[in-house]
């Protein structure tokens, strides 16, 4: 038999075997029997001013706990049967390819970036020589958008799939088994790296193959149905030309940041593409000194309180009828440049493992629908091919404006007070920050969109009262915050997975509208490689 059990302890208390057994005992109102004790889930409460832990247990009474061994799936070499090609090694890209490998079938990732490796060098080159690569950057490489980001493994999508297999899928390729349970899993920007190359390793041998450097430019179709794909080699230099690769399925896993697939998807198929809801605002740096105080309410100098770590926070609240809120908090962690192209200026945030730098940092972004988006950009959206388009081009203009009001890579900057009081900070007066590139000081409310700065500020003023002090002077805006989400959604039939205009393609992930992180995004890759499994087994 087995019984879940909740109890609450304080910080210093957490290690306290004894005390922790009897307070689980007690629980279980004296239910006799040989107990198995199986640690489940770890959250801080910091609410209502005192510090708590709740501890959550599985006690299996008179019966052994299962082995972890078993809920993994098995993994077969590939028969050769059917290849699936893959577009994109994000989240959902691998996880699709290790769902296509239960069944056996043979999937053959394009990347158009580096493998890790190459990847960390050319992400150094922003910082030092202000130098961005198109196809290696935080947004584009082995491993997707969230390998140098930050390794966040939160996601409330628990209707997708089964959220435990994915972090225990994870944590067999090295992940550290806090992320089975802590209630906000992370596994650090420091450490995700080797567990992709782990994951890519597991795909060769099996049979699977991974292509770097290699960008898809075009799908052979025939007949409406995707047949293949065309690639090329990123380099000009390359001696390869232009390489079909042909398939049963193609299982569409691009990130949000590329453009040049949404582009190609207008040409090929317009009606598969729509306009979707989004978001776009500012990071907000504070110290983490100031954030901890906040939400430990002063109490994290006390006996116990380290094993607390950085705090975290997650705010929202509405402003004339959208919604403003944080999104991807990075507790100790750092500001970091994610710009795809040198013509533009994006940020994002990650924390290593630790979660020990000396700030901690959030975006705070607005909510933007098909209907805000300015006239101007719907009708370039239709000469481009369809109005699906429109908040792709809005948001291109922002980082462009972006590039335009800061320096090189470095970000346009403003003190959080000076911009709700409608004035430019002085370049001396920008605190020290952990985006390395630097910040330029710069008037945010001027060049910023109104139908963004003016939300921004009213939001601001309403998350100070909810979570008082988040206004203070040490608080930093760096902008823009643009990829939250994508513009864009491909469409795709809901039970069978695959494009609505493009037969035989099927659209996953991120960038194709239907995920929202690490976890959500490989989910989403493992239902899609699913339905082609199914549908190959017809």
């Amino acid at each position: 038999m087995k019984e879940t059990v909740t109890i609450t302890v304080k910080p210093e208390q957490e290690k306290n075997k004894s005390l922790i057994e009897k307070l689980v005992t007690a629980q279980l109102k004296n239910k006799g029997g040989r107990k198995n004790f199986v640690f489940c889930k770890r959250s801080v409460d910091a609410r209502h001013g005192q510090v708590k832990i709740h501890l959550r247990y599985d006690v299996y009474i008179d019966e052994e706990p299962p082995e972890k061994a078993s809920t993994l799936p098995v993994w077969k070499k590939t028969d050769g049967k059917h290849t699936v090609v893959i577009i994109g090694s994000g989240p959902a890209g691998l996880f699709g390819a290790l769902k296509l490998l239960e069944y056996g079938i043979k999937p053959v990732i394009i990347e158009r970036g580096p493998d890790t490796a190459q990847r960390r060098k050319d992400i150094a080159l922003i910082s030092t020589k202000d130098f961005v690569n198109s196809e290696s950057n935080y947004c584009f490489g082995e491993g997707g958008a969230g390998t140098f980001s930050d390794g966040k493994l939160y996601t409330r999508s628990n209707k997708r799939g089964d959220i435990g297999s994915i972090l225990r899928i994870f944590n067999e390729f090295g992940a550290d088994e806090k992320i089975l349970t802590d209630a906000h899993p992370h596994i650090g920007t420091d450490r995700l790296p080797k567990i992709i190359n782990a994951i890519r390793e597991k795909i060769i041998e099996l049979g699977g193959e991974v292509h770097f450097n290699t960008k898809c430019t075009d799908f052979v179709i025939e007949n409406g149905k995707v047949k293949g794909v065309v690639c090329c080699p990123v380099d000009p230099e390359a001696l390869e030309g232009p390489l079909k690769i042909p398939c049963n399925a193609v299982l569409l896993a691009t990130g949000h940041s590329a453009t040049d697939i949404y582009m190609l998807l207008a040409r090929a198929a317009p009606q598969s593409l729509e306009a979707k809801t989004f978001a776009m605002g500012v990071r907000v740096e504070h110290p983490r000194a100031v954030i901890d105080q906040l939400q430990y309410h002063g109490k994290q100098n006390e006996k116990g309180s380290e094993n607390l770590g950085a705090a975290e926070y997650r705010v929202t609240t509405q402003v004339d009828g959208r919604g403003v809120y944080s999104f991807c908090m990075c507790p100790g962690g750092f500001v970091v440049p994610s710009a795809s192209g040198p013509d533009e200026i994006v940020v994002n945030g990650m924390s290593a493992a630790a979660r020990n730098s000396k700030w901690s940092n959030a975006a705070i972004v607005v909510e933007v629908r098909p209907e805000d988006i300015p006239q101007e950009y719907q009708a370039a959206a239709v000469k481009a091919g369809t109005p699906a388009l429109a908040g792709l081009l809005f948001r291109t203009k922002i980082e462009q404006d972006a590039k335009t009001n800061g320096n090189g890579q470095a970000a346009p900057a403003q003190l959080l007070v000076d911009f709700l009081a409608g004035m430019q900070t002085a370049a001396n007066k920008l605190p020290p920050s952990s985006y390395t590139p630097g910040i330029v000081s710069s008037a945010l409310n001027e060049w910023l969109p109104p139908l963004i700065s003016k939300k921004l500020a009213q939001g601001f003023r309403q998350i100070d009262q909810s979570m008082k002090g988040f206004i203070c002077p040490q608080a930093l805006m760096i902008a823009p915050e643009t990829r939250t989400s994508t513009p864009v959604r491909i469409l795709r039939n809901k039970e069978t997975f695959e494009c609505e205009g493009l037969k035989g393609l099927y659209p996953a992930g991120e960038g194709s509208g239907y995920a929202g992180g690490i976890v959500s995004s490989a989910m989403d890759g493992e239902n899609a490689a699913r339905a082609i499994a199914t549908a190959l087994s017809r």
